[in-house]
């Protein structure tokens, strides 16, 4: 049976991603700071994340879920401590698991890694700066690793979903809120359950020909 890592898995696109992984047969390790996951851990803790890597007994699948909003304010109103933190969670931290699981996915010749970003990365959202800077990031990490990996049986994809109505986006302003969802042709947010599709997905043998690209999921507003 193949093992899944999924962080961020207390709520929101981490929680879904971790049942329907399930319901595909995989045995699915669920990590958060805190709520009703298998590990409490701090994903900017690297001896944190390589020891529950370890103590999970080797892993298949990774999914990086775990990710903050950070300053929800214009650019000129945020403080480098603001900066710092959102690129710890939503970049280091990501690197931080896939470091830990990815030389076990090279020594058993296959592995999934889907690393959640936004189309944020893309478009970049006002009064995100941090936040959009940050799903960049996340993007051209897994188009690099994605290409270092590719020979090797190691498969690295994103996910640029647009606004998915998870708790995540109760820390998000109103009307900024309201933009970003005016954005979306189809005129709605999205669903986690939606985006667990495309996850299972790109966790999946059916995913073979697949590497370092960005996968949108977005009601229409994507342009490219």
């Amino acid at each position: 049976m193949r093992r899944a890592l999924v962080t961020g898995a207390a709520s929101g696109l981490g929680a879904a991603a971790a049942v329907r992984l399930r319901a595909d047969g995989l045995e699915v390790v669920t990590l958060d700071l805190t709520g009703d996951v298998d590990a409490h851990v701090d994903v900017t803790d690297d001896a944190a994340v390589a020891a529950a890597v370890r103590e999970a007994g080797g892993i298949d699948v990774l999914v990086n879920s775990a990710g903050i909003v950070g300053p929800n304010k214009p650019l000129i109103e945020t403080t480098a401590d603001e900066w710092r933190r959102t690129f710890e969670v939503n970049v280091l931290g990501t690197v931080a698991t896939m470091r830990a699981s990815i030389p076990g996915m090279i020594e058993r010749g296959w592995g999934r890694i889907v690393n959640l970003a936004s189309m944020a990365g893309k478009d970049g959202n006002p009064n995100l700066a941090a936040y959009s800077a940050t799903k960049a990031a996340v993007i051209a990490l897994t188009k690099s690793a994605g290409k270092e990996l590719a020979t090797t049986g190691v498969l690295v994809n994103a996910i640029a979903p647009a606004v998915i109505n998870t708790p995540m986006n109760a820390t998000t302003a109103p009307e900024v809120l309201e933009h970003i969802t005016n954005l979306i042709p189809m005129k709605r947010v999205g669903t986690a359950e939606e985006v667990a599709e495309l996850i299972a997905w790109l966790c999946s043998d059916k995913v073979s020909f697949s590497t370092g690209a960005v996968y949108d999921i977005s009601g229409g507003r994507a342009t490219y």
